[in-house]
């Protein structure tokens, strides 16, 4: 498989002169502007994730998958997640076909739980059902994409699917992707419903994610799946900048003030300032540094866990989307030129 690189986003808020939150629309704005950018620059993927919060305000991915799968040419669009608990499957999947038909064979879904219960309230759900919601849902989502004709009961739905089909119907099934923080049960469970594993990754070390790669595989080649179809991606934090230093000085700020946000709105304390120094390094998971740095690390990932995409989320904490712009376009004209290189991939 072709190794491919991209960007994820779940929305970053402008910051106002004064410091406060700038409005959540041009947040949306951005997004697409940032969406557009990385398809002109070459890279192969953007997600747009879930989030419900003003520093954070993309809530809804399959619209921004929608808008720019009108106004992109190349790129792979996906949900990066679809928080499923607290959403509906076919809603979803009517929302993503619709934008496979503007843009066949770009459109992908990346089904996860969400990281935190945030939507359970929101949406009037009990987050006692946390799994069995998740798993159900999923279920359907995949039966649905299948094919038409669905007959199909689960503990989420009053009301059986007699002999469904939903509507539109794009001209190949949808690549769905199961989305994980690394918890081992949806290591198996990707295996055991035969899908592709995205990895969300905050922290840890190569060594680490590696060990999750052994373990979907050798499960993989148990359950007597294809072996070409084992297939794992990752999300991470990360930038790009015209130096290192130059990059970690950037991102570290705006990372901390993000983290620090987030837990805020959980009723934690923030992490000290210094905390994430160390996933900044080669032996960390924050890939953040110049162009060289950046593809030597991320080939150096490859090596151990054997993913074929890596995406990387640059806009965080109200970071100039300036800066968010430079970084995409470093991604996409300095890095993944290397790593193709030292690939010899096209």
């Amino acid at each position: 498989m072709t190794f491919e690189l991209g960007v994820y986003t779940f929305g970053n808020t402008p910051r106002l002169a004064d410091g406060r939150p700038g409005p959540t629309a041009q947040a949306v704005r951005d997004a697409l502007e940032a969406i557009k950018l990385a398809d002109e620059v070459g890279l192969d993927f953007f997600g747009v994730g879930e989030h419900h919060t003003r520093a954070m305000p993309l809530s809804s991915p399959t619209s921004l998958v929608n808008a720019a799968a009108a106004t992109t040419k190349r790129i792979t669009l996906s949900t990066a997640v679809s928080v499923l608990s607290t959403d509906d499957p076919i809603r979803v999947y009517q929302q993503l076909a619709t934008a496979a038909s503007m843009a066949p064979g770009r459109i992908e879904l990346v089904a996860g739980r969400g990281s935190s219960t945030i939507t359970f309230p929101l949406f009037d759900y009990d987050e006692h059902d946390y799994d069995l919601l998740y798993s159900s849902k999923l279920q359907l989502l995949m039966a649905i994409n299948a094919g038409e004709d669905v007959t199909w009961h689960g503990p989420h739905r009053n009301r059986p699917l007699q002999g469904v089909t939903v509507f539109p119907r794009p001209e190949q099934p949808l690549k769905i992707w199961l989305g994980t923080g690394g918890s081992p049960d949806s290591v198996y469970r990707a295996v055991e419903l035969g899908l592709p594993m995205f990895l969300g990754i905050l922290g840890g070390t190569p060594e680490h994610w590696a060990q999750y790669g052994h373990a979907y595989r050798h499960a993989w080649a148990q359950a007597g799946h294809p072996a070409d179809r084992a297939d794992i991606a990752i999300a991470v934090h990360g930038f790009v900048a015209d130096t290192n230093s130059q990059a970690r000085s950037t991102y570290l700020d705006y990372e901390h003030r993000m983290m620090a946000e987030g837990m805020a709105e959980l009723g934690r304390p923030a992490p000290p300032r210094g905390a994430r120094a160390a996933d900044f390094g080669p032996g960390g998971m924050v890939f953040v540094g110049g162009p060289g740095e950046v593809a030597e690390r991320i080939l150096h990932l490859h090596r151990m866990l054997g993913h074929t995409r890596q995406i990387f989320q640059m806009d965080v904490g109200g970071m100039p989307h300036r800066d968010v712009l430079h970084g995409i376009e470093l991604l996409g004209a300095k890095v993944l030129p290397q790593i193709r290189a030292e690939l010899d991939t096209p």
